[in-house]
């Protein structure tokens, strides 16, 4: 067996340091030419392009060898960092009995999005979406005594969710991979101590990743409990809006960021209300040209159901209502737009002629409305509106801020600064959740007067596969991806040219066996393919150091060329080596 290698496989004589012999005449390897057209997103579209994932269905994708070693590049990361925060890894079961969540109460949160099936004696069980209850469970069995606590526990493993619409490649996927953590303790100032330790370790996870990140304030949702905070990643796709502020650190999802309650410096007199035909104009730019007012002269009047009960919400014209301070605010579990049908039927009108006057629904008011003079409603009546409107005219059963903050507006932290708006990919989210599991399964500990008390839990997420496709998303240009070397799949490429110089191929299998001799992860192109090939494959995949072993070999020159850069450098064959070592050890 010539130099003890198995090629694709670990080597023996590299076993300590994990490297992995890759010679691509002998490995299952391709990249493919053209676009994806149904990859929505550029990480997407290189990691299969790269071959280093395959979609296999709506949001599901394989693994494939290049990829694979990235995901696990990337989990050794965050496997390191969390040990070194002191969190003790487990293995929790991917197929779970869905009592457990029955009796958590999330069962019915969950709703449509959980893969549900039955075994041969018909009992329920899901696939796994998350498994803080099981956490709950292995706690159980340790969690007895205030000398028990504090520990963390953490898994790294597959998590399944129904997506309605699975998007933007490996960003929101039916199945993807999650380290999931959960900390237990005494009380809330002891947990605040363990979170802090969490909250590090993902710092230093995104720093180590090399990411351009920031952490949001975040909503509870689902999870529940105190406080929720976000490391997004900051990119030009991603599903969350960040709202960050030029003068100061506030930093926030858009889904909670709290508006300024500013009052109108606008001095009006107040008017006295009528009744207008408006035939055949619905929506607020269509009312605004009719009427010849701005947008902000109106107020919309939306119809919610929230879980069993309807709403009407009223909002400026040209502001959005936000879905989730409106939950919070009606403690509801579910808060969606009403049907058609149930709009004619609560306002007696068509859609779009919806007003807060003569409503037999609770009215929920923006704060922004009520600063508001001689506004604009729908009558509750097809073809008509009412005009020079005052919050007189009408009972508000809750004024709450309940709309989206927009651009510009003023910083709701320091007052002073102007808000800007990013997109990001939410890759980690840290929750402190209190005694919420705690209570609701029953995970209690004797305290020192030997009273019965809930442990005190926080809970800590990182995606995987979204980790990878930030990455990607932030570091590639029109040739393919830009790996980071702690990342990268393989650290060096050699390019060899000819596969029919003797020379060459020498000179390359030295360079190949010493390189993975020093425990570096290096590729050798040994294909009958042409150079162009060869280099546009490499620059596709984006191994971070490419040396190609040419005509000028026997002068002893070979070329290198890093992935970041455009620059090709000819250096002394005696000396690549020490080059590329110190390249690495640099990044």
């Amino acid at each position: 067996m010539k130099n003890n290698i198995f090629h694709g496989y670990l080597c023996p004589t590299n076993k300590k340091k994990g490297i992995y012999e890759m010679k691509l005449s002998e490995s299952f390897f391709y990249t493919l030419r053209e676009d994806m057209k149904d990859e929505d997103s550029e990480s997407g579209n290189l990691l299969v392009k790269s071959g280093m994932f395959k979609k296999v269905g709506n949001g599901i994708y394989m693994k494939l060898p290049l990829g694979n070693k990235v995901v696990e590049n990337v989990k050794n990361i965050v496997r390191k960092n969390m040990n070194e925060a002191g969190a003790q890894e487990v293995t929790m079961p991917m197929l779970l009995p869905v009592d457990v969540f029955k009796k958590s109460g999330r069962y019915e949160l969950f709703g449509a999005s959980i893969f549900k099936l039955n075994d041969r004696y018909n009992r329920e069980y899901a696939l796994g979406p998350t498994h803080e209850e099981f956490f709950v469970l292995a706690a159980m069995m340790k969690s007895k005594s205030y000398k028990d606590l504090p520990y963390t526990l953490y898994q790294i493993g597959n998590k399944y969710r129904d997506e309605v619409r699975p998007r933007l490649g490996l960003i929101r996927t039916r199945e993807f991979t999650m380290k999931d953590a959960y900390s237990f303790d005494v009380d809330q100032e002891s947990s605040d101590i363990s979170y802090k330790k969490q909250f590090d370790a993902y710092n230093k996870i995104c720093r180590e990743l090399g990411l351009n990140y920031v952490v949001v304030r975040a909503d509870t949702g689902v999870m529940g409990g105190l406080l929720s905070e976000e490391f997004q990643a900051v990119t030009d796709v991603g599903e969350d809006i960040l709202v960050l502020c030029d003068s100061c650190d506030y930093a926030s999802n858009i889904e909670v960021s709290s508006c300024v309650d500013e009052e109108n410096d606008i001095l009006e007199e107040t008017k006295q209300i009528e009744k207008i035909h408006t035939p055949n104009v619905g929506t607020i730019e269509e009312v605004s040209e009719f009427l010849g007012e701005k947008p902000e002269k109106f107020v919309k009047t939306l119809i919610y159901k929230a879980d069993s009960k309807f709403y009407a919400c009223l909002v400026q014209g040209n502001k959005e209502i936000n879905e989730v301070k409106l939950q919070k605010l009606l403690k509801a579990n579910e808060v969606v737009l009403a049907e058609a049908d149930d709009v004619i039927r609560i306002t007696n009108a068509n859609v779009g002629f919806a007003g807060p006057i003569g409503l037999n629904i609770p009215v929920v008011m923006d704060n922004g409305v009520k600063h508001m003079k001689n506004f604009v409603v729908g009558a509750n009546e097809t073809d008509y509106h009412y005009k020079n409107v005052n919050i007189t005219d009408f009972k508000a059963d809750y004024v709450a801020d309940i709309r989206n903050i927009q651009e510009g507006e003023l910083c709701p932290n320091c007052k002073h600064g102007h808000l800007e708006f990013k997109k990001g990919i939410e890759v980690g989210n840290t929750f402190k959740l209190g005694t919420k599991y705690s209570e609701s399964l029953g995970l209690n500990y004797l305290d020192k007067n030997n009273e019965l008390k809930p442990v005190v839990m926080g809970c800590y997420g990182i995606g995987i596969e979204r980790l990878v496709a930030a990455i990607v998303e932030q570091n590639h240009d029109e040739k393919g991806i830009i790996w980071p070397m702690n990342i990268a799949p393989y650290k060096v490429c050699i390019v060899l040219i000819s596969n029919k110089d003797e020379k060459q191929i020498e000179v390359s299998e030295n360079l190949y066996k010493k390189l993975t001799e020093l425990g570096i992860d290096t590729i050798l192109d040994d294909r009958d393919e042409r150079p162009g090939v060869k280099f546009n494959d490499m620059d596709l995949i984006g191994i971070p150091i490419r040396i190609t072993v040419g005509k000028k070999v026997n002068d002893g020159i070979v070329e290198l060329k890093m992935r970041n850069s455009d620059e090709v450098q000819e250096v002394k064959l005696d000396e690549v080596i020490k080059i590329i070592e110190s390249s690495i050890n640099e990044n």
